[in-house]
């Protein structure tokens, strides 16, 4: 039986979370959405929403594109890759559910296209342009 439900396993809650799909930097992104990705290391896929007040400026708007981007994900899941973690980020406040609904699994894919070309890679030191003795 197919669940198409929105559990709390599948969810993303820790700021730690968070900050680890932003700092790995593998994103991909269209005129609707921007969608950060980082391994899990579990068998499903897991949902964070990052919407910015200076975006979009009020609560009603951001707390629909927060409802149509869970409903998107709830509705998709058996076509978003397995064991990634996606932090999406709204665009603008005007999106539409047929916007969300197209550019999530895309743009998730994409994400963990990009991934996983990076496991063969060595990970990016973020401080090695900077000069030794410099402070961050």
């Amino acid at each position: 039986m197919n669940r198409a439900t929105f559990r709390p396993h599948e969810r993303i809650n820790r700021p730690e979370d968070f900050r680890r799909a932003f700092d790995r930097r593998r994103s991909a992104s269209d005129d609707a959405l921007i969608v950060y990705g980082t391994e899990n290391g579990k068998d499903h896929p897991r949902l964070g929403i990052s919407v910015g007040r200076k975006r979009i400026r009020k609560a009603t708007d951001r707390n629909r594109v927060k409802r149509l981007i869970r409903e998107a994900f709830r509705l998709n899941k058996t076509e978003l890759p397995a064991g990634v973690d996606l932090v999406v980020v709204p665009r603008h406040g005007s999106l539409t559910f047929v916007q969300v609904s197209r550019s999530l699994p895309h743009l998730a894919r994409a994400v963990a296209g990009r991934l996983a070309r990076d496991r063969g890679r060595p990970p990016r030191d973020r401080d090695r342009d900077r000069p030794a003795g410099a402070t961050p």
